[in-house]
């Protein structure tokens, strides 16, 4: 007779408990309990330092970086029973995220508290629904920009002490230097204090490291206006003339149509206008700018920071040889080709990068191109469209109209099962 397999008991979830600046006194019965009980604690410095004695288990504060060390971690201590300190909520903006990723949400049991946000609405008397938070921790600032609408509130949260200035320092240079502004410092605990100001006039001292900014804003009279929608006026970008214009630009976004969460290659990136304006319409949309021109390159990344995608990643090179690298990287949700079209084996690439019901899109000036993409239309369908503009000017003491050069564009859609793309002899005088 076999021995009956041995039974394997799981370890014991995770608790993630969430701190707030009131230390031990704000937490709930059931917050202290796991507390008591863990035989390890994790957290920063500061929060371990907020427990008192009775708290016995062993105190391991969180090293930096942070979010490498939490596999090496959970595994040396996964036998025991570990408590894990977050900041506020575990789940937002906070340690949980991290910890769920890394053991599965099943093996944690998450004890929230109060976040900083949700004390700075009660504080405010804002309603939590209606107010946006951009995290700022760990961020550049300049993520910030791209939610700078007349009459919103945001709340920042702040990376340091310092993070204030460099917000009323942005928004000025942004056109919102009216914008109140009020710093809420150390939430929750009996050492709160705010201080208050307009962003143009903004003089206070950096006071404590943990900060909520809540900003009210307010453009100037003469500040640019940027829509929440594709199609940012030409002059909001830096361009040497290699920018897709306006109306054609929100066209192109139109074909593209982006999705929280999905990734475009913007090939030929110019000045980085739609790889920018896809990131703009959800935080979540990421994308990647391939632009051979080292100085146009760096143009885009400019563009990028001072619209709010500091994100965007911009790799220098020609097309299509810049791609093979990114293929091992991600799989695009989408591809424009803005440029190059006539390169050999470029349109092919980029197909093939594509993921199955993915859209690629690819706009031209050029008959040569124009050919190409009829081509391509004829043989794997989608929509051939000619795009023409024209603005009015004046003609004399008249007003007459001016026509921009037509751009064709063909946008399609990757099926399940796709072919490959028939191939073309390449036609020299395109740019890549």
């Amino acid at each position: 007779m076999s021995a009956a397999p041995p039974v394997v008991v799981p370890p014991p979830p995770v608790s993630v408990v969430g701190i707030g600046a009131d230390g031990w006194s704000g937490l709930s019965g059931g917050a202290r309990e796991a507390l008591r009980e863990a035989e390890v604690v994790i957290g920063g410095a500061r929060q371990l330092d907020l427990l008192p004695p009775e708290c016995a288990g062993v105190r391991v504060a969180w090293p930096s970086p942070l979010r490498p060390a939490v596999p090496r971690l959970l595994a040396e201590h996964r036998e025991r029973r570990i408590a894990v300190l977050a900041s506020g909520d575990p789940m937002f903006y906070g340690i949980g995220r991290a910890l769920a990723e890394e053991l599965g949400p099943e093996s944690l049991r998450v004890l929230p508290h109060p976040s900083s946000v949700s004390y700075a609405c009660a504080r405010l008397g804002w309603p939590l629904e209606d107010t946006e938070v951009v995290t700022l921790v760990g961020r550049p600032a300049s993520r910030l920009a791209v939610s700078l609408h007349e009459g919103r509130r945001l709340l920042a949260l702040s990376a340091d002490a310092s993070t204030p200035a460099t917000v009323a320092a942005l928004l000025t240079s942004h056109g919102f230097g009216p914008s109140r502004m009020r710093v809420l410092e150390q939430l929750g605990s009996e050492a709160e204090a705010y201080a208050e100001g307009v962003a143009e006039t903004w003089t206070h001292a950096p006071g404590d490291r943990l900060n909520v900014i809540a900003i009210d804003c307010r453009a100037s009279a003469d500040a640019l206006r940027l829509g929440a929608v594709p199609g940012l006026p030409d002059e909001a970008y830096e361009h040497d003339g290699q920018l897709t214009k306006r109306h054609i630009r929100a066209a192109t976004l139109g074909a593209l149509a982006p999705a929280p969460g999905e990734l475009l290659w913007d090939v030929g990136g110019g000045s980085g206008s739609i790889a920018i304006e896809w990131m703009r319409t959800h935080p979540t949309c990421r994308a990647v700018s391939v632009e051979r021109d080292p100085a146009r390159a760096d143009r885009i990344a400019r563009n990028a920071d001072r619209l709010g995608v500091p994100g965007l990643r911009v790799v220098t090179g020609p097309a299509p040889s810049s791609l093979s690298e990114l293929s091992e990287l991600d799989v695009p949700d989408a591809v424009f080709i803005g440029g190059g079209l006539t390169a050999p084996g470029l349109l092919d690439a980029c197909w093939e990068a594509l993921r199955p019901g993915g859209r690629l899109v690819a706009n031209t000036v050029t008959l040569e191109s124009e050919a190409l993409l009829a081509e391509r239309y004829r043989a794997y369908g989608g929509e051939l469209t000619r795009l023409a503009v024209a603005h009015a000017v004046p003609v004399g003491g008249f007003t007459g109209w001016r026509q921009a050069m037509p751009v064709t564009q063909w946008s399609v859609r990757k099926p399940s099962a796709a072919a490959s793309l028939p191939a073309s002899a390449p036609v020299p005088g395109d740019r890549t």
